[in-house]
């Protein structure tokens, strides 16, 4: 069987086929929406980042101890290109996988997965409880509160914008926009 670039249909059901968890597809819509943001920040291809952002934690539910790893068999069984595995993969360099992100697309992915909850958990506790109006003040000032959204690595974030070469602000900044264009799928519309 030949490999096979997936459109976001098919992207989407595989999604959906390894995942139940409604918060964990919302996240995997945040992860999306920031990754097709910043392919068009990079000029690069829109949709292919966006596929590789909406299945980046295809393996997580079903199999937390091998994440990462078992991505390879759930992707090579559905024929995807080396290129999306090797992405998808890199993601969790350094805490549960020795691939590591080289290309522009897969540092993008390393940097804002951490982040994308990070700022998901800032609205939840905005009185709008929406992302619409949400600026990089009231993140930047939760990201010093290390209680706050403890499980957000904060060091991966802040390597990730190093390896982009790229201001943890901007970062913060960019990924903020890019889920601002899925607020209602994400459930981050709130009340405006």
């Amino acid at each position: 069987m030949s490999v096979k670039i997936p459109n976001r249909a098919e992207a989407f059901e595989l999604l959906r086929e390894f995942n139940k968890n409604e918060s964990l597809i919302k996240h995997a819509l945040s992860v999306e929406a920031a990754m097709r943001h910043f392919a068009e920040l990079y000029n690069e291809d829109v949709e292919k980042w966006g596929i590789i952002g909406l299945v980046h934690d295809i393996d997580y539910e079903m199999y937390p101890d091998q994440h990462c790893v078992k991505a390879r068999d759930i992707l090579e069984g559905a024929n995807w290109p080396e290129e999306f595995i090797h992405a998808v993969q890199s993601h969790g360099y350094g805490i549960c996988i020795d691939v590591e992100p080289v290309e522009t697309m897969e540092k993008v992915l390393f940097t804002i997965d951490e982040l994308t909850g990070l700022i998901a958990a800032t609205c939840f506790l905005r009185p709008s409880k929406s992302i619409l109006d949400l600026e990089l003040k009231s993140v930047k000032k939760k990201w010093k509160q290390k209680s706050f959204a403890a499980g957000v690595n904060r060091d991966v974030i802040e390597q990730g914008a190093e390896r982009l070469g790229m201001a943890l602000d901007k970062v913060i900044e960019e990924t903020i926009k890019g889920m601002q264009k899925a607020a209602e799928e994400i459930g981050l519309k709130g009340e405006l």
